[in-house]
């Protein structure tokens, strides 16, 4: 059931580059980040309230807060950087070279977190790699 959210996070992040492009063309693309973020946000909170997912925000141990904060200062920095790169490129470019991201995931997963890596994976992360390689250079 994992590939089917994965699917639509796809689905969602191809449409999400689509408005981008559309969204940063008359603005500021550090003022279109932060609509985005209120959005999302907003989005958010209504989720987790309305499912009754809030029961146990008191309990989150410092080490988790921790890593909850890094990584949304990194998805921010992501934003901000993703919505720089679209408001001047081409989005069938900035697009699949922020998938980059993916690779990088799965090298960092390697070192940082212990996961196993199968030649499946590696060559899967050297083809994201070259193709992003061939859409820059």
């Amino acid at each position: 059931m994992w590939w089917l959210y994965a699917l639509l996070s796809a689905v969602f992040a191809a449409l999400t580059a689509i408005f981008a492009k559309i969204g940063v063309a008359s603005i500021n693309s550090n003022l279109a980040t932060a609509i985005r973020t209120a959005i999302v946000l907003i989005m958010a909170w209504a989720i987790v309230l309305t499912r009754g997912e809030s029961k146990g925000i008191g309990q989150i141990s410092r080490h988790t807060l921790l890593f909850l904060v890094l990584s949304g200062l990194a998805t921010g920095l992501s934003w901000i950087f993703y919505f720089k790169a679209l408001q001047i490129g081409k989005v069938s470019q900035v697009a699949p070279v922020d998938k980059l991201s993916v690779a990088l995931t799965i090298i960092l997963s390697v070192v940082f977190l212990h996961e196993a890596l199968t030649w499946k994976t590696a060559i899967g992360a050297l083809l994201i790699i070259s193709g992003t390689l061939v859409l820059i250079l």
